[in-house]
């Protein structure tokens, strides 16, 4: 779907992404994580154009995008901004709208689509002749995301979407959008800095430092196979937490292949309720997953 090759994009003598490559598949979730000024953000921008690589190429559907004219390509990209983009002298309706009126949509199909995106993304319909700012945090978030999805594009980008909430919104909204089937249907490229959300988010991580790739894969290769010293190092704080978050109890019990719960997941279904129906234990999880990092 995605593939960037050999990008490098400089501001003055600053390298902000040096001569980087990577693929995205079609329906896959991909992060770009890393600290402040490691070039994630410089490298979502090329994907739609917004900023152009000095050298290198990016090919959407087999398509070098610096063929096609900007606006052209960003129709069909939904692009979801972390303070949620919104314009604060238009309605929510009107926000929503945007592309749409563009591409000269009816009005009763511009009203249909609003009002399947409003259900899918718990937002009451009365919302839709508000203004942003009478709107909640998580509120204008949701609506970002619902005018990047209006035209329902194959390509979503997100950058930091979830950074200017609170933490407690921002759990929320994530196990939200995590089980939205709008996004699932979605190639994603996201943006973060919050190595939590990032495993939650992603089927890939792609860790960048310097402008660089320091290594590119799933969760458990970030964490069990790291590719060098600086990706060890990087989760270090957080790495049993996040090695119970990203493994399934599938991979640990036979008999639970059909269960898409994590270690994490099913340790918070115990602490909940005390019990859980098919007789798995703390003791039993504890246990197997030792093993399994012993493996």
């Amino acid at each position: 779907m995605i593939k960037a090759e050999n990008l490098i994009r400089k501001f003055g003598n600053s390298i902000a992404v040096n001569d980087i490559s990577f693929e995205v598949k079609e329906g896959e979730n991909l992060i770009l994580l890393g600290t402040s000024g490691c070039g994630k953000t410089t490298t979502l921008r090329m994907i739609n154009r917004l900023i152009a690589p000095d050298s290198g190429t990016i090919f959407l559907d087999g398509v070098d995008i610096s063929t096609r004219q900007p606006e052209e390509l960003r129709r069909g990209i939904g692009y979801v901004l972390q303070n949620h983009g919104l314009f604060p002298h238009y309605t929510v309706a009107e926000n929503i709208a945007i592309v749409p009126r563009l591409l000269k949509w009816k009005n009763e199909d511009i009203r249909k689509r609003a009002d399947e995106l409003f259900q899918k993304l718990n937002l009451d319909p009365v919302l839709a002749d508000k203004y942003p700012a009478a709107l909640s945090g998580g509120q204008q978030q949701r609506v970002g995301l619902a005018r990047s999805l209006m035209v329902n594009p194959p390509v979503l980008l997100m950058d930091e979407p979830f950074g200017a909430l609170d933490n407690l919104t921002r759990i929320s909204i994530r196990k939200e959008f995590k089980a939205l089937d709008e996004l699932i249907k979605k190639t994603v490229v996201m943006v973060t800095h919050d190595v939590q959300e990032a495993f939650e988010m992603g089927d890939r991580i792609c860790l960048m430092d310097k402008g660089e790739i320091k290594q590119i894969g799933t969760p458990e290769d970030l964490l069990f196979n790291p590719a060098n010293d600086f990706v060890a190092d990087f989760f270090k704080e957080q790495r049993l937490q996040l090695e119970l978050k990203s493994v399934l109890i599938a991979e640990l019990l036979p008999g639970y292949s059909d269960q898409k719960v994590t270690v994490w997941e099913k340790m918070e279904e115990l602490l909940q309720t005390g019990h859980n129906e098919d007789a798995v234990g703390m003791e039993d999880l504890m246990r197997a997953f030792s093993a399994y990092k012993k493996q």
